[in-house]
């Protein structure tokens, strides 16, 4: 199958048409525009086989990943998503494949009103790369250096379900089927966090998502900020499948910095935390207080247990 026959099929019609959007697939290039008082919000990820997922993984499961993972990075930047290109190289041009690949996507992207307006298909090694846009107001953008002293330290939902999930696919950890599917879940279909990302526009004062591994992505917090961060362990929220393997003789250290959560860790002041329980009620979403803002010091983020110092596994990095 010849590639435009492939855009022509399989990457048409991939989310809502949006009145912004002034051109889309089937040119050598988009055009968008962007509304009065608006800003831009770009971000890009890549997804690489045997590196980020495993090649048997199913094309559905892969387009939602792909997407989601992206769709995370507007989460973090409180920005709407609103536009995505797409650049997908394949080993073959399996028409099955790519339309179970194509309707999955229409689903993630219908669901969160996202346009596909563009991209490029090759043929070579399993790799998928998002380029994904965002609206949001002018100067009011969720960034990592906006974390002042005395800032609360949050959290949403659980984390370490992922990299749990991975340890099991690995032979690894064993878990209950019920528990595995739960952990498994987590890894290949995250849930972004978009609505919550709005709703913190005002009301956080630094943001990003959990990417690869808590701690290790505080510290990016810390940095940006210059400032350091406390946490303490016993307060992180875990999934009933990870207590279950904590009893079984497991450790924290998958939820610390096990990393493919994609879920929102934030700072804010104090005298927000009745505004931060609001939101987590109104979105039925546990927005769990893990710790505090603290002056800067040589070690970014410190963790304790009960009382006592945490020795931090390494976070994860691609290419380690």
């Amino acid at each position: 199958m010849a590639e435009f026959s492939i855009i022509e099929e399989f990457c048409h019609g991939i989310g809502p048409d949006h009145v912004d959007t002034k051109l889309g697939v089937g040119d050598d290039a988009a055009i968008v525009a962007v509304p009065a008082g608006m800003e831009l919000a770009i971000s890009a990820d890549s997804m690489v086989s045997g590196v980020h997922f495993f090649a048997d993984v199913s094309p559905a499961k892969l387009a939602h990943k792909i997407l989601a993972v992206n769709l995370s990075d507007m989460a973090a930047m409180g920005a709407e998503p609103k536009w995505a290109t797409l650049a997908l190289t394949i080993p073959e041009f399996d028409t099955d494949w790519l339309k179970a690949f194509s309707d999955a996507l229409k689903v993630i992207a219908g669901r969160f009103e996202l346009q596909v307006i563009g991209g490029d298909t090759t043929q070579g090694p399993l790799n998928l790369s998002i380029t994904i846009m965002g609206l949001l107001p002018q100067s009011q953008a969720l960034c990592r250096s906006g974390a002042m002293l005395g800032d609360d330290v949050y959290v949403s939902h659980n984390v370490g379900d992922a990299a749990l999930g991975l340890a099991v696919l690995r032979g690894d950890v064993s878990l209950d089927d019920a528990y595995r599917d739960i952990v498994v879940s987590a890894l290949e279909t995250p849930e972004p966090r978009v609505t919550l990302g709005q709703s913190l526009l005002g009301v956080a004062s630094a943001c990003l998502d959990v990417s690869d591994g808590l701690i290790g992505d505080l510290r990016h917090i810390c940095q940006q900020s210059s400032v350091s961060i406390d946490i303490d362990a016993g307060l992180i929220p875990l999934s009933d499948a990870y207590r279950r393997y904590l009893n079984n003789g497991g450790s924290l250290d998958l939820a610390l910095n096990g990393g493919d959560d994609y879920e929102l860790a934030f700072t804010a002041s104090p005298s927000q935390r009745s505004e931060v329980d609001s939101i987590a009620t109104q979105l039925g979403l546990s927005l769990t207080r893990i710790g505090s803002v603290v002056q800067k010091r040589q070690n970014a983020v410190s963790v304790s247990l009960e009382g006592v110092d945490y020795q931090l596994p390494t976070s994860f990095e691609h290419f380690s």
